[in-house]
């Protein structure tokens, strides 16, 4: 139990695998030169765990494309602090509590750590920690995908930032991803016509089957954008949620109409290049004759209406009408070829390291 250790489990050393950033990688997808796996010894004595934290065993990892700007030893990307070199890495977990300093929290308590270790077990600060309720019919990897960090950025993108009016013609870049899937159904349920770039014809299908896209194609064989916009858009765009930048946004530029909205939750096709060689826009001047409105974010500045979302989504969810998709990777091992997929098409939906059961 919290507070005094309670019902102790029997174990009280374990070995725990977890990821640390072993170099930099400032360019090109990182590799196992730049992430690697060690094993640690952490004790799970109820007097070497600090007052108010609680030992975690993790059971599901969040795997996040902007995990990506913590490793380049640069802060001028999304300005995330950067992981120390040799230091654990951290990002959203779920996991079970197995030891509590805390009376706020009891052993077998499940709950969501926004900064949790890449690691089977970790100790760790309750300040941040969620409960999660057991009788509320969630599956677990709901909280990391359409109610967590992957849900409320398109959440913010489409509700708050972009919020088109019924009819609007919506683009969505990136859309079978863990944000661009639940960006364009929340798009459809304002009852706009959406559509959506992604980089298979599997996806293709998935988009339009199961998450309601009007229409959708395939970005490697309909690679003259502006060619494919032309034809997906012939009244023009009304809202682009950007998740690509690059030559994507450029072209998409090209095709907005008078006041459009370009939420811009990230940049995936330049994460990977050196600032001096990453592609520029030739065309912002379409801006300023159709007065445009970009916007970046980050979900952390609107955080005072994470509840509003959380309601909102939960909602839909349970009433079927938002729909997610997992691509769930078992194995704390598997984090390294979990985290470069996120750069190929090779994924449907949310990553997620399944570490326990």
């Amino acid at each position: 139990m919290g507070g005094d250790g309670g019902a102790a489990a029997a174990t009280t050393v374990v070995e725990s695998r977890e990821w640390y950033l072993a170099d930099r990688a400032p360019e090109n997808v990182p590799t196992s030169d730049h992430l690697k796996l060690r094993t640690v010894t952490i004790s799970l004595e109820y007097e070497s765990i600090p007052d108010q934290q609680v030992a975690l065993q993790l059971m599901l990892i969040s795997v996040d494309p902007y995990l990506r700007s913590q490793i380049t030893g640069r802060n001028d990307d999304l300005h995330l602090p950067q992981i120390p070199i040799n230091k654990v890495i951290t990002g959203f977990g779920i996991g079970r509590v197995v030891r509590s300093k805390n009376n706020n929290f009891s052993e077998g308590d499940i709950v969501i750590n926004p900064f949790s270790h890449v690691a089977e077990y970790c100790i760790t600060p309750s300040d941040f920690l969620r409960k999660i309720d057991p009788t509320a019919g969630i599956a677990l990897p709901d909280y990391l995908s359409c109610l967590g960090v992957p849900g409320f950025t398109a959440w913010i993108g489409i509700e708050v930032i972009g919020n088109p009016n019924p009819g609007s013609n919506v683009f969505i870049s990136a859309a079978a991803g863990g944000v661009g899937m639940f960006a364009g159904q929340l798009a459809k349920l304002k009852g706009c016509r959406v559509v959506g770039s992604t980089g298979s014809d599997e996806k293709v299908q998935l988009l339009k089957e199961n998450f309601g896209y009007d229409d959708a194609f395939n970005y490697h064989k309909e690679s003259n954008f502006d060619v494919a916009l032309t034809k997906y858009f012939p009244k023009g765009i009304d809202l682009y949620l950007d998740n690509v930048g690059g030559k994507m946004l450029e072209a998409v530029l090209n095709h907005v109409n008078t006041g459009a909205r370009i939420p811009i939750s990230g940049m995936m096709s330049q994460y990977n290049i050196n600032p001096p060689k990453r592609e520029g826009l030739k065309n912002l001047l379409n801006m300023v004759g159709k007065e445009v409105k970009m916007e970046g974010f980050l979900c952390g500045s609107f955080l005072n209406r994470f509840g509003e979302f959380s309601q909102q989504m939960e909602k839909y969810l349970k009433e079927g009408k938002i729909k997610p998709k997992h691509k769930i990777n078992q194995g704390i091992e598997s984090f390294l070829e979990s985290f470069t997929s996120l750069f190929s098409s090779s994924n449907l939906g949310k990553v997620i390291v399944q570490v326990a059961s």
